[in-house]
């Protein structure tokens, strides 16, 4: 895989948001990922792979690794090819959907069915971390490639496809608060209060803004 910096992502979305070279990059990119952790699932533990769950985790990877390999030799200069790829790419998003609570499912299953001695269950943690690395990194690929180039403009306008280049950090954790107490409230009848401090090191007394996608942070700080 290609790493790609949150400035690179800004700096390309910004000023050189260029269909064509994205296809290009996306075509060869995505491809690559999906394969990598296909690779990675075939060497889990036997029992594991053969779970319904991660059979069908699987299955999801490889159906869409075959609609992206069909994009391989289209050209950057057909427009019905960068239509149909924004297409392909929301089609892959939605059948990715739950391949988080399936995957977590099918490891629920394998430990419900055996015992799971320390270092298997250390390597399966790894195995887990890079897994839903690389799952947020190929989403954001092709969120970024959706929100820009998309027929459908439903991101916030100021915005750089997911991406804040001004993210208001109080104001997300404000939000994230909210919906947690809310649930805190419907299970438990109460709920802390907040109490936030902002400390700006670099311009004192200003709110602090950053650039980042509010959607990630509001999980982080939910959860």
């Amino acid at each position: 895989p290609s790493p790609l910096s949150m400035k690179q992502l800004l700096d390309f979305g910004s000023e050189n948001a260029c269909e064509r070279t994205s296809f290009a990059f996306l075509r060869q990119e995505l491809p690559v990922r999906l394969a990598n952790i296909l690779k990675e699932i075939d060497i889990l533990p036997d029992r594991l792979v053969k779970t319904s769950s991660v059979q069908l985790v699987k299955s999801w990877y490889i159906q869409s690794l075959m609609d992206l390999v069909e994009f391989h030799e289209k050209s950057p200069e057909d427009q019905k090819a960068l239509s149909d790829f924004v297409d392909t790419l929301i089609k892959v998003r939605n059948r990715h959907h739950n391949v988080v609570p399936t995957m977590a499912q099918g490891i629920i299953e394998y430990k419900d069915g055996c015992t799971v001695d320390p270092v298997t269950n250390q390597n399966l943690q790894y195995f887990l971390d890079r897994f839903y690395m690389n799952r947020i990194s190929t989403r954001m690929l092709m969120n970024q490639h959706i929100l820009i180039f998309s027929d459908s403009q439903t991101g916030n306008p100021t915005h750089i496809g997911s991406i804040d280049p001004s993210c208001d950090v109080a104001a997300v954790v404000q939000d994230a608060f909210e919906c947690s107490k809310m649930l805190c409230d419907q299970y438990y009848l109460t709920s802390p209060e907040l109490k936030l401090t902002q400390v700006n090191g670099k311009s004192p007394g200003q709110p602090i803004h950053i650039v980042y996608v509010p959607s990630h942070l509001h999980h982080m700080l939910f959860e």
